[in-house]
């Protein structure tokens, strides 16, 4: 039978507590791990003196998140024109923001030169639509790389294979375009470049990182002694997971980090590059635990299988039904009891999919029981949607003096009329 091995960062009575203010469904963050995160992740690369994260805006983009993290030290990585803005409004300034887009409209690019944040080209052809959007290529610029073929790692030291398909993603330079676009932009007036690149998500091993900056170290060397541009900084982008599952080993931050430290010693040092920059966009591994959906059990269905029907749904979590991602679920006060029954814990969206677990070993449920489902920190609300006229939950914060704090309200039917149009 499963065991029930994750432990909440939060209790039953403060749960009770919490929900006689602000009813279920919510997203809750715990601010102590967040901050404990940001500080470790710091410290691990604090041999590298140029070193920071770039949180991914895509998994949590809430305003007071954002300046907790930016208190740690962190920049911001953007995609969208609205979380340029958002950035903006969050009192992120100039390289403290990083804008890695696809398919990018002209105003997103305006807006990131104005802001003077640091451009990630994704494609060759972006070179010139750059410089006639904003009339110029700014002197600090980065290209993203993609490698193509099979990305493969081998057994980690957890035992299972990284493996992801780089030559079927849409994103980034071949190699060939990259040294063309190195060449190309230096002649446009760039003079500090960065290199970027992305190969595998949510890997549970301690060598992707290091597996991936001597791909990146060496492909760094290579371009700058053929052609001559000065490479000030390697974003190592994301990809170091969280453990959704108990019994998951937990990556670990500081061998990371020294892993990468060898590879930069093995390539960089002797290339003489050894004020190169390491950059990271670690959104999963900084916000996923530190976040849980929390949720009430409304009713019961006993048909073909036993089912579980909570007031939460794929819209405020849509990883299940879009992945079929598994994550966790602690019964609160029920943590030490026999999982020896199994469920289908389901939402009420009219889609079969819309399931946080499909035949889970849980212990006996009861009306009214909270439950609490685990990682949802990144990719969590800001993947919700209103599909069924459902409204996006509120967003709490436990503060580490244990107090909560509202951080986004919940919508309202207004907010969802708000943009509609009923007249003809």
């Amino acid at each position: 039978m499963q065991e029930q091995t994750k432990t909440p960062f939060v209790t039953l009575d403060q749960l009770q507590n919490i929900t006689k203010q602000y009813p279920t469904p919510f997203h809750l963050y715990d601010e102590k791990g967040i901050r404990q995160t940001a500080r470790d992740l710091k410290a691990a690369f604090a041999w590298n003196p140029g070193f920071k994260e770039y949180f991914a805006v895509k998994a949590t983009p809430t305003p007071v998140i954002l300046k907790l993290l930016r208190e740690e030290g962190c920049g911001v990585d953007c995609s969208s024109l609205t979380e340029l803005i958002l950035s903006d409004k969050c009192s992120f300034e100039g390289h403290e923001i990083m804008f890695s887009s696809n398919e990018t409209p002209a105003e997103d690019y305006r807006l990131a030169a104005k802001l003077g944040a640091v451009i990630n080209l994704d494609d060759f052809t972006h070179i010139d639509f750059l410089k006639e959007t904003i009339g110029y290529i700014p002197e600090t610029i980065s290209c993203r790389f993609n490698p193509g073929g099979v990305f493969r790692l081998g057994e980690s030291n957890e035992g299972f294979q990284v493996m992801d398909n780089p030559g079927d993603s849409k994103y980034g330079f071949t190699r060939e375009q990259l040294f063309e676009g190195f060449k190309k932009l230096k002649a446009m007036g760039a003079k500090h470049f960065g290199i970027h690149a992305f190969l595998a998500s949510n890997t549970l091993s301690n060598d992707y990182y290091p597996a991936l900056a001597g791909i990146l170290f060496e492909l760094a060397a290579e371009l700058e002694r053929e052609t001559g541009c000065d490479i000030a900084f390697i974003n190592l982008s994301g990809g170091v997971g969280i453990p959704y599952r108990p019994g998951q080993a937990k990556n670990d931050i500081f061998a990371i980090g020294e892993g990468v430290h060898r590879e930069f010693e093995r390539v960089l040092v002797p290339a003489g590059m050894g004020d190169v920059a390491i950059f990271t966009e670690l959104g999963r591994y900084m916000l996923g635990p530190n976040g849980c959906l929390v949720t009430k059990v409304l009713h019961f269905k006993h048909t073909y299988k036993e089912y579980v029907g909570l007031d939460a749904c794929a819209a405020n979590l849509m990883r299940p039904a879009m992945y079929g991602a598994y994550h966790h679920i602690t019964v609160m006060g029920k943590e030490d009891r026999p999982c020896d029954h199994v469920y289908d814990v389901v939402g009420g969206l009219c889609e079969n999919n819309d399931k946080f677990a499909i035949d889970r070993e849980l212990p006996e449920i009861e009306i009214g029981d909270l439950l609490v489902i685990h990682d949802s920190g990144a990719h969590g609300f800001s993947m919700g949607y209103n599909y069924n006229g459902k409204l996006r939950s509120a967003e709490l914060l436990l503060r580490e003096d244990g107090s909560v704090k509202l951080i986004r309200r919940a919508e309202t039917p207004e907010d969802y009329f708000a943009t509609m149009v009923f007249e003809p």
